[in-house]
């Protein structure tokens, strides 16, 4: 990959457009851009308006780890020589043999987060306060112009630039969700309230309160629950852990269950109808909304410990029940009104600190391509359709390629946030906009064959054996809302 030049003043073209210009610098976009500096020829810049790469800064909670092996960094799934790969960082930091003695296949979730940075640092063509503003299509140069504004220190404009590319690629991640019914909250000054993502920044007051909730059950929550746990006195914990799942459930990670996060089943769910796919989607939150068995057992262990002296640890878990309305007591507590769906009854709950483990949200793509929302096709409920190669669906008018990283979910699958698949997803885009196969892409990667089309076998790049099938089974409801999307 090749850094570009200066930028131009605003109205110019430069002689050479940028090849890839890349909005946002998270995990997704930082293995896009270290897979592509060693292209030979490729012009690609990626702009952040945070001042350096953070990832998940709010739960760096000491002793968290990552739920995927140390393997599913930005680069090794493609390419293992890579310069940029976990296992270098390890052998620049002076690590690598105490990583190999530690035994340990999940790293640390800080851990995670000091490579990236290290590999950010590494790489040509990242520009962090770095805004981008606005994306144009330029049919007389057949270019998008990107508006940026170049930040200071303080978060102030320094400068607006004009850059110029033939494609994009769109990295700008997830935020954090806050139910309806609780965003009220976040206002109250007096009692703390936070989304997980923010934990670690209000993490002493959290200690300090008298009653603390915790409403979620992910595995972002159970580490909240576990870490307020470890520091709260016995006896007094005064600790609530709530779910909207019917139990504190484990992650499905038996191996041939783990194989949804292949690019085999990221094939077969592209293809399937819209209807069936959302329908999936929701069915599958145990591979990616649930929490994994180490995480469970501590905090199982936790538990018992404390019944050692003879008396159970006040701690309240509560799967199954769901926040129908909250609102504030006084200046120092919240009360929230709880329903009880399988025993349809209600309760409430009053707590002095709360913690929304609530999840995330995909950021929308519309206000960064208004311009362009008039040339993005749509599915029938107004998403934008994204092709097997992670690029938008736009009218035949804009010759230039938008590619989007981990907001194809509805397209791609559970596997769309996963962290193991960021390197396929890379080599895919990056073979796709060079017309080459510069990276291999498996033809097969799961034992399981999902539906009844076999995989391809032998040589890469040989065509699988088709079959023939009189008819697939859709449930009546789905088979309508797919005729209704056609």
């Amino acid at each position: 990959m090749t850094a570009p030049d200066a930028a131009p003043a605003p109205g110019s073209l430069p002689d050479r457009p940028l090849d890839l210009l890349g909005v946002g610098v998270g995990p997704a976009n930082l293995s896009l851009a270290a897979l592509a500096q060693p292209l030979p020829g490729l012009t690609a810049a990626f702009y952040e308006r945070r001042p350096t790469f953070r990832w998940h800064p709010g739960l760096l909670i000491d002793g968290a780890t990552l739920q995927v092996p140390f393997l599913a960094d930005l680069v090794t799934l493609v390419d293992p020589t890579s310069r940029h790969s976990f296992l270098n960082y390890l052998r620049h930091t002076g690590r690598l043999f105490p990583f190999y003695f530690a035994e340990r296949l999940h790293p640390d979730r800080a851990e995670y987060d000091a490579y990236c940075r290290w590999v950010s640092e590494r790489l040509p063509g990242l520009h962090f306060r770095h805004q981008v503003d606005a994306v144009r299509w330029n049919p007389e140069h057949e270019v998008f112009d990107v508006d940026v504004t170049r930040l200071g220190a303080d978060g102030e404009v320094e400068a607006v630039l004009r850059r110029h590319a033939r494609h994009l690629v769109i990295g700008i991640g997830t935020a954090p969700h806050l139910p309806e019914v609780m965003r009220p909250l976040a206002e109250a000054a007096t009692v703390p309230v936070c989304h997980s993502a923010d934990y670690l920044d209000h993490r002493e007051r959290l200690l300090a309160a008298e009653h603390v909730t915790v409403v979620g059950a992910g595995q972002s929550g159970a580490e909240i629950v576990l870490d307020l746990l470890r520091h709260r006195p016995a006896g007094r914990e005064r600790l609530a852990w709530l779910a909207r799942t019917p139990a504190f459930a484990p992650m499905e990670y038996s191996k041939l269950g783990l194989e949804h996060f292949t690019p085999d089943y990221t094939r077969y769910f592209h293809a399937l109808p819209e209807a069936v796919r959302d329908h999936l989607v929701e069915r599958q939150w145990q591979l990616h909304r649930a929490i994994d068995h180490e995480t469970l057992a501590a905090l199982h262990d936790e538990l018992y410990r404390r019944t050692v002296a003879g008396e159970w640890p006040d701690v309240l878990l509560t799967p199954g029940v769901s926040v129908r309305t909250a609102g504030r007591v006084g200046t120092t507590r919240l009360e929230l009104h709880l329903d009880h769906v399988e025993q349809g009854e209600r309760s409430r709950l009053t707590t002095s600190a709360l913690v929304l483990a609530t999840g995330y949200r995909e950021r929308p793509l519309d206000p960064l391509l208004t311009t362009l929302n008039s040339v993005v096709r749509r599915d029938a409920s107004g998403r934008p359709s994204i092709d097997a190669h992670y690029r938008l669906d736009l009218a035949p008018e804009v010759s230039g390629s938008v590619y989007v990283q981990n907001a194809e979910r509805h397209t791609h699958g559970v596997g769309a946030p996963d962290l193991g698949l960021l390197a396929h997803r890379s080599a895919t885009i990056l073979n796709s906009l060079t017309g080459e196969r510069r990276y291999p892409v498996s033809r097969r990667a799961a034992f399981t064959t999902f539906g009844l089309r076999r995989p391809s076998e032998g040589k890469e790049g040989s065509r699988a054996p088709r079959t023939e099938v009189a008819e697939v089974h859709v449930p009546a409801q789905l088979k309508r809302a797919a005729f209704r999307s056609m």
